[in-house]
């Protein structure tokens, strides 16, 4: 669990500078320069991320169960991840309506993910790692709210067409990711 808990620090720290540390984030950018920054930043987040994975392998070795979520859990957790995996889309396809309304539509499917998963999991390891990610979005969503309102930013709209690609991404990306990948990559079958 420790390993965990760092790893977590690591990656969701590296990943909360803008939020916490903004001068200082500034200040190294300034220093060394973008791509510098980038590429400490990319290697800092790999290391905490695998840090993630190899640890919440080891803590499912030997669970530590809270409680036995219920069956329903399971389908209301896979209703969120397609509602998770359609923000997420969102936040890769300009001009869509569900990034002009939200403004960061990445970090709020990580809310909802975070949240999925934590319906349909009862392990120790489940709630650190996933109450973990969805703090954190909840904080830099508002975060990233108020500063796009001091700073006017706004996302436009441009069409419907982009809209249903975001719909036609979310949908695909869950059939694919609860379909396959996630028993292929996490072990778990999620239906």
């Amino acid at each position: 669990m420790t390993l965990l808990i760092l790893g977590l620090i690591v990656f969701l720290g590296v990943h909360s500078t803008r939020m916490f540390a903004p001068a200082w984030r500034e200040a190294q950018i300034a220093r060394f320069g973008m791509l510098p920054w980038k590429a400490v930043y990319a290697i800092v987040s790999l290391l905490g991320f695998v840090l993630i994975v190899h640890a919440y392998g080891q803590t499912r070795l030997d669970p530590m169960v809270l409680w036995q979520p219920p069956v329903w859990s399971k389908h209301v957790a896979g209703l969120l991840m397609l509602a998770s995996f359609i923000c997420i889309a969102a936040a890769y396809v300009p001009g869509n309506a569900l990034k002009a309304k939200v403004g960061h539509p990445m970090l709020a499917g990580v809310k909802v993910w975070g949240f999925a998963h934590l319906l349909s999991n009862g392990n120790l390891a489940d709630v650190v790692l996933f109450g973990s990610f969805m703090v954190w979005a909840i904080l830099e969503f508002g975060t990233s709210r108020r500063r796009d309102k001091a700073a006017g930013t706004t996302y436009p709209r441009i069409s419907m067409g982009r809209d249903l690609l975001v719909l036609f991404l979310g949908v695909a990306g869950t059939a694919v990711f609860a379909g396959f990948l996630h028993l292929q990559l996490i072990g778990v079958r999620p239906y």
